[in-house]
C-alpha cells in the first residue's frame, strides 16, 4: 500500500470538445471510486489548463461538474488565456498544488476501473526508484519495446503516466524552455534515468486513446503536430549529446522539399545564433537511445 495519498490528475487542454472530456472525466470518477477504496489515494484533484482561444469551461458548467462528481474528484480549470504548449502547461498545472502524485493524461484518454490501481502498484517497494509508471494505450498500443519481466523501458509517454511529486521536481519538471509540443516526455524520461530512476511500461494499467486514424490504420497527424516533432527531433540530438545524429537530421532538413522541415533547420540555427539551446547532458550516451530514428529499441512497426 502507497504511504502517500493525494494524487492530481493533470491534463493541458487545447481546441478539446467538452463532451469528450466528460466521457474522460467519468472514466477518471470509476477509478478513482477503486483507487479510494483500496486506500491507495484518499483525495484525488483532476486539474485541467486551457490554452484555447475560448474557454472550454464555462464557471457555471464547472459547478455542475463538480456537483455531479465531487464524491470521489475535485475538478479544478485554469485557463491559460494563450498557447502555453504540453511541456509549459503541465508543469505550471504541477506547480499549483503540492499533491503526492501527479498523473498527466491526455484530455481524450478514458481509464479503466482498475487503471489508477495497477499504476500505483510498481510504487509499492519504494527500494525499485521508480520515476514514472506508464499505462498500456488501446486500441493502437506504442510501439516501444520494454523488458516483459521487469517492465523497464526507454522512456515514457505522458498519454497516461503516474509520477511522485518529488521525482518531478528533482527533475525540474519538464523542459519547456526546449520543448513545446513534442519529445518532452522522451527528455523528462531521459533526465529521470539520469538521476537514477526507473521508468516502467505497465501492461496491466490500461487506457483507451481515442485516436483517429486514416483508412489503412495509420495515425494521422496535423500540421503542428508534423512540424513540432520535427523541431524536437533537432532539439533531442543537440541536448543529448549526439552532435553526429543532430548534422545528419539537420542535413536532410535543409535539403528537403517539406516545408515543415525546412522551418524546422531554420528554427534550430535561430536558436544557436541567439545562444537559446539548451545544456547538453549524457556525453558518454549512457542513457540517451537514438535508434532507427527512435528513441530506443521498437517491438513493431505502425
Amino acid at each position: 500500500m502507497l504511504h502517500k495519498k493525494c494524487l492530481q490528475i493533470q491534463s493541458v487542454l487545447y481546441n478539446n470538445e467538452a463532451p469528450r472530456i466528460i466521457r474522460s472525466i467519468k472514466s477518471i470518477v470509476r477509478a478513482a471510486d477503486f483507487a479510494i477504496n483500496k486506500q491507495i489515494f484518499t483525495e484525488i484533484t483532476v486539474y485541467y489548463g486551457d490554452g484555447s482561444q475560448e474557454p472550454v469551461f464555462t464557471d457555471q458548467e464547472l459547478k455542475d461538474l463538480n456537483s455531479e462528481f465531487g464524491e470521489y474528484i475535485q475538478i479544478k480549470y485554469d485557463y491559460f488565456e494563450s498557447n502555453l504548449g504540453s511541456a509549459r502547461g503541465h508543469n505550471r498545472l504541477a506547480n499549483h498544488s503540492d499533491s503526492d502524485f501527479i498523473m498527466i493524461i491526455n484530455p481524450d484518454i478514458i481509464l479503466a476501473p482498475d487503471t489508477l490501481l495497477q499504476l500505483a502498484e510498481p510504487y509499492a517497494n519504494p527500494k525499485q526508484k521508480v520515476g514514472v509508471v506508464e499505462a498500456r494505450q488501446l486500441p493502437v498500443e506504442h510501439p516501444k519495446s520494454y523488458n516483459t519481466r521487469t517492465g523497464e523501458t526507454s522512456w515514457a509517454s505522458t498519454a497516461c503516466v503516474l509520477i511522485p511529486r518529488l521525482v518531478f521536481e528533482e527533475v525540474n519538471g519538464f523542459d519547456a524552455d526546449t520543448f513545446f509540443l513534442y519529445c518532452d516526455d522522451v527528455d523528462f524520461s531521459w533526465m529521470a534515468r539520469l538521476k537514477g530512476y526507473r521508468i516502467i511500461f505497465q501492461p496491466s494499467a490500461v487506457a483507451f486513446h481515442d485516436k483517429i486514424l486514416s483508412k489503412n490504420a495509420a495515425w494521422q497527424t496535423s500540421d503542428a503536430e508534423d512540424y513540432y516533432s520535427a523541431e524536437a527531433g533537432l532539439l533531442m540530438a543537440y541536448k543529448w549529446s549526439r552532435n553526429d545524429i543532430l548534422e545528419n537530421i539537420l542535413t536532410y532538413f535543409e535539403n528537403s522539399d517539406v516545408s515543415y522541415y525546412k522551418k524546422a533547420a531554420e528554427e534550430f540555427k535561430r536558436r544557436k545564433r541567439d545562444g537559446k539551446l539548451p545544456e547538453q547532458v549524457d556525453s558518454n550516451h549512457r542513457i540517451g537511445e537514438f535508434i532507427n530514428n527512435n528513441y530506443g529499441k521498437m517491438r513493431f512497426s505502425l
